[in-house]
């Protein structure tokens, strides 16, 4: 397993233009998901992630795990990347609202954090990197509210305890990431292959034929989500954990309800108000605040595509 590096400017750039892509794609699953439902948005989003990498991984080359290992991990990766908390996510939202979604999400980084600790060599748990997931998860609690709390107790616990789970699923994944010898290319192709032949038969079963009669409006958003937060993020994703490790990329996603909020303001209208400042600082802050004091790798890391 290849050994991580210190993040740089320019990385912890493209860990918050990660956050960035995935919080837009917020706004495109509210547009396309009354016409399409939770099962076959997900199938069709990640279909047509798959069609957006196909020309790359005919370009470089489709590469295949090489031994059952190898395949048990991507099959596992796959499921835990996309199928499960796709699936998890979506009936989660339901029933509880978007502000305790996005807390139960920002337990992602302490489950990163921990699990980077205990089942990595050179990604391990100091006190600025505690200190700083504190910091981004305090920034989540400032944007959504500290009365959220108070929904914990009020909202469905059977939601709750999926979205959780599809929290812990996206940690797993960061981890099996490091553990799969395929570069971040041609890895997040092969993932994004093998969702697909799971979710299409998954959404047929769950809701039937897939829906015909979508508006230009969610087409236009299926279309968005797969080739930016499904395409193009998980590119992003795969290079950055294998180049700075789950941990450092994982307290970036605090920045997903900032931006989320930011964008609300700026395509909705809504007011700018001073909890998102507040937020934005407090997970800046953070992600500087874990880099302190970290020794630089030993190696550097294998990105070639």
């Amino acid at each position: 397993m290849t050994r991580i590096q210190r993040a740089t400017i320019p990385d912890l750039i493209l860990v918050a233009l990660t956050a960035l892509v995935w919080a837009s794609g917020f706004i495109a699953i509210k547009v396309a998901v009354p016409e399409t439902n939770a099962y076959w948005l997900a199938a069709m989003r990640v279909t047509t992630g798959l069609l957006v990498l196909l020309p790359y991984a005919l370009w470089k080359g489709i590469l295949l795990p090489n031994s059952k290992r190898m395949w048990i991990l991507v099959l596992g990766m796959s499921l835990v990347n996309v199928v499960l908390p796709f699936i998890l996510i979506s009936w989660a939202e339901l029933s509880i609202d978007a502000g305790v979604t996005a807390l139960l999400m920002g337990t992602g980084p302490f489950l990163a954090l921990i699990g980077s600790h205990i089942f990595t060599t050179d990604d391990k748990l100091t006190g600025t990197k505690f200190l700083g997931v504190v910091l981004g998860f305090t920034g989540v609690l400032t944007i959504v509210g500290f009365d959220v709390l108070y929904g914990l107790g009020r909202a469905n616990l059977m939601a709750q305890a999926a979205c959780f789970l599809g929290s812990v699923c996206y940690a797993t994944a960061g981890l099996l990431v490091r553990k799969i010898e395929l570069p971040p290319g041609r890895l997040a192709f092969l993932a994004l292959a093998l969702s697909t032949v799971l979710l299409i038969p998954i959404a047929f079963f769950h809701d039937g034929p897939p829906p015909t009669d979508i508006s230009q409006n969610a087409v236009l958003a299926i279309i968005y989500l797969g080739v930016f937060p499904t395409g193009f993020a998980y590119l992003l994703r795969f290079h950055l954990i294998r180049k700075i490790g789950y941990s450092t990329f994982a307290m970036g996603l605090n920045l997903i309800p900032v931006f989320g909020v930011f964008l609300g303001v700026w395509l909705l209208d809504e007011p700018l108000s001073w909890r998102i400042l507040a937020a934005l600082i407090f997970v800046v802050c953070g992600l500087y605040i874990a880099q302190i004091k970290r020794g630089e790798s030993l190696t550097e890391p294998d990105t070639n595509e």
